[in-house]
């Protein structure tokens, strides 16, 4: 029986027209671990969640016309699924093996001036996905400098 403990957090949730689909794609592609599924009677999900690292998702099927996979409404995303990958972790390798399961890559692994290695893909159904690998250690003064910004704590 899989663990239902619910802890202090913050999870994103995901629809899609074939949820079934998309946990097989999620777990294959990019990494990450069923941690359980519910169906209904009809064998249809009806919620799942997965995991990646201390992270938690959310996968479910179309349900309203507010909650609709991207292939459902042209392709426009309101929101990017960020994943930071371990330090140690080939994103090079990442991104080969999410290619080879069906990703479209839409930016292929590059440096970027806070320090980390991206990429940015897409799953079947059009949702967009940024995988991030930490190659350098930088302070925010480097991040300023680097993009030419100023980093603040919070706005007044």
């Amino acid at each position: 029986m899989a663990e239902m403990t619910r802890s202090t957090g913050l999870a994103s949730a995901l629809f899609y027209r074939d949820p079934k689909a998309a946990l097989r794609f999620l777990e294959r592609a990019f990494g990450f671990e069923p941690s359980f599924i519910l169906l209904d009677s009809d064998g249809n999900v009806a919620h799942s969640q997965m995991s990646f690292g201390s992270s938690r998702l959310m996968v479910g099927g179309e349900w309203s016309d507010n909650f609709r996979s991207p292939a459902s409404l042209d392709g426009k995303n309101s929101q990017m699924v960020h994943v930071q990958l371990g330090k140690d972790e080939d994103i090079e390798a990442h991104c080969k093996k999410a290619r080879a399961a069906g990703a479209t890559i839409i930016q292929e692994p590059e440096m970027q001036f806070y320090g980390d290695r991206t990429y940015r893909a897409s799953d079947p159904e059009g949702h967009v996905w940024t995988f991030n690998v930490t190659v350098k250690e930088m302070e925010s003064d480097d991040w300023d400098e680097a993009g030419g910004f100023t980093m603040v704590s919070r706005l007044d």
